[in-house]
């Protein structure tokens, strides 16, 4: 299980940092502050900042950390879904680093 912990932290870290460049590198990050954008690219920039907040808290907490991740992405995938956008599969190694964030938060609980 600590090897899966350092591996999940180290591939979090790896995402955020990442992640972050291309966050700022938008150009103008707040959501709703551009009228050129649109509703999906608003969706997105008003997710990312929880995501982010979700991969740098999971390293001390980790249930709240999965949580902030998983929610966020699921909750976008289903508008991205209900509103006929096409599926952002660069989305899914967050989800896989918030799932395995739950699965140690609620392993840890257990013992």
């Amino acid at each position: 299980m600590k090897i899966i912990r350092w591996i999940t932290r180290l591939i979090a870290l790896l995402m955020s940092v990442f992640g972050l460049f291309f966050y700022f590198g938008y150009g103008h990050p707040l959501p709703f502050t551009n009228p050129d954008y649109t509703f999906f690219d608003n969706l997105w920039l008003t997710i990312f900042p929880i995501i982010f907040i979700g991969l740098i808290l999971g390293w001390r907490r980790e249930r709240v950390g999965g949580c902030l991740i998983t929610l966020p992405i699921l909750i976008g995938m289903i508008i991205s879904f209900l509103i006929g956008q096409d599926f952002s599969y660069c989305l899914l190694a967050p989800l896989l680093v918030g799932i395995s964030y739950l699965l140690l938060g609620w392993r840890q609980t257990k013992i």
